[in-house]
């Protein structure tokens, strides 16, 4: 793991989930890039002004929030980008390639009810660089114990389990694997790969209309410094996903949400 990105938005919760990638990073030896994603506007007549003011306005907000953390030695770099915060994360990624992102679950939004915001959930479901939600005021510490919920246990690529895989060996936590089948699952689902079986301290199947439901009916026998699933083309968020908007009704943890790259 060695390049973590921090999209920013105007949430008071910027300066602590910078922090929470900074404490992360010192310990896995990674770089940290922050970044402020601004929309540029046609260049013309009094718009070329406008861009300019965007853009600043970027810069000061990038410039306070990381003049209030504490670096720990670790390199953290800070870029605005122009364009769309999706297109901006992909085109950042093409030149430096992103481990991991590390995002707050609402980027911008105030209201109480929702979980994952606009900006975040557009991140989570236009992309497929592996993402850590790390909720409202929550400091970093080592995770002892992850809770893996997945409905499919074929991982044909490994670079899919790359980053719990990376958290295991640098902290020694124990992975717990939770095997939904839900009336959607196949006969081809019930397999699990060699490389995640190689990762599990503990193997559960259970029964359930969602992953989701797997994951509140067990979480408290885990008790999980840690949450982890993975994006699927169908599947997991996939009805979540039809809009960016996620509410706490509809899916919720209090713990870092990891989530892997995207499942066949």
């Amino acid at each position: 793991m060695k390049n973590i990105l921090v999209p920013i938005g105007s949430s008071k919760g910027a300066v602590n989930t910078l922090q929470y990638a900074i404490d992360l990073a010192q310990l896995v030896d990674a770089n940290v890039y922050v970044i402020s994603v601004f929309q540029e506007f046609s260049k013309a007549g009094s718009a070329t002004k406008l861009n300019t003011i965007l853009k600043e306005d970027s810069e000061n907000r990038l410039d306070e929030v990381v003049s209030k953390v504490d670096h720990k030695g670790v390199s953290v770099v800070a870029h605005p980008i122009k364009g769309g915060v999706v297109d901006g994360v992909e085109r950042f990624n093409k030149h430096v390639p992103v481990d991991l992102m590390v995002l707050s679950p609402r980027s911008n939004s105030i209201r109480e009810e929702v979980y994952l915001g606009n900006t975040t959930g557009k991140l989570v479901k236009g992309t497929n660089i592996p993402v850590l939600i790390v909720p409202d005021n929550e400091a970093f510490s080592e995770p002892s114990q992850i809770l893996m919920a997945f409905k499919n246990g074929n991982f044909d690529k490994k670079k899919q389990l790359e980053p719990l895989r990376k958290i295991q060996k640098h902290f020694g936590t124990e992975v717990h694997l939770l095997h939904v089948d839900t009336p959607e699952s196949t006969e081809e689902m019930q397999g699990l790969s060699e490389d995640l079986k190689a990762m599990s301290s503990s193997y559960t199947t259970t029964s359930n209309a969602t992953t989701y439901q797997g994951v509140l009916e067990h979480f408290q026998n885990i008790n999980p410094d840690m949450v982890c699933v993975v994006r699927r083309k169908r599947g997991f968020f996939k009805k979540l996903w039809e809009k960016n908007v996620v509410l706490k009704k509809e899916f919720f943890t209090s713990k870092p949400l990891l989530i892997l790259r995207v499942q066949e």
